[in-house]
């Protein structure tokens, strides 16, 4: 028999697959309750209601994202020692939850998140805005706004993702390397 932890775990599993593949709107909690295995009413146990389903998962990816990403963040080294374990972090934490990412980036202002989500998500941004001041305070960051410079990171490594996952690429060595080397490249000041 499952555990309620194994069921609120499964639930979660199942709602981070369909937000991310679906999207928010399009998934219906019958929906959710197979992919996790589960009855419709399990899911109103565990989650007041698909709003507040979307809210905790988002909650949870962003908090590990974002302790990911400040977990022995390299402070004292180089901007582009940095960058390295910015994106070592990311690959990182997609290896753990393949949807995670994109489940974060597509529903970022999504209409059923509350403030406590929106808190969570300013956050994790303020990490990565700060990163991108302190480079351009050096000058070795392209003078972009920090929006940009984000949008570039994260869209190009999304893409990358997307692409791993639907068998276009593999994620061999050489190629992570080269591509963490050419995202740098696109966002470094060059002298």
């Amino acid at each position: 028999m499952a555990t309620a932890g194994t069921k609120r775990d499964s639930i979660l599993s199942g709602a981070l697959a369909l937000f991310a593949e679906r999207g928010f709107d399009a998934t219906t909690v019958p929906m959710i309750a197979a992919s996790a295995g589960v009855g419709a009413g399990t899911i109103y146990r565990y989650f007041e209601n698909k709003e507040v389903l979307g809210n905790s998962l988002f909650q949870e990816y962003v908090g590990i994202f974002t302790e990911t990403l400040q977990h022995e963040f390299p402070y004292q080294e180089t901007v582009r020692n940095q960058f390295h374990h910015i994106f070592q972090s990311m690959i990182q934490f997609t290896l753990k939850e393949a949807h995670a990412l994109y489940f974060i980036k597509t529903h970022s202002s999504a209409h059923f998140l509350n403030d406590v989500s929106h808190q969570c998500f300013q956050g994790l941004l303020d990490i990565l805005k700060t990163f991108f001041d302190l480079g351009k305070e050096k000058k070795e960051i392209k003078e972009l706004p920090s929006s940009a410079l984000i949008a570039i990171v994260y869209g190009a490594f999304l893409e990358l993702q997307r692409l791993v996952q639907i068998g276009e690429i593999e994620p061999e060595t050489k190629l992570i390397e080269d591509v963490e080397e050419s995202i740098w490249d696109a966002v470094r000041l060059h002298a």
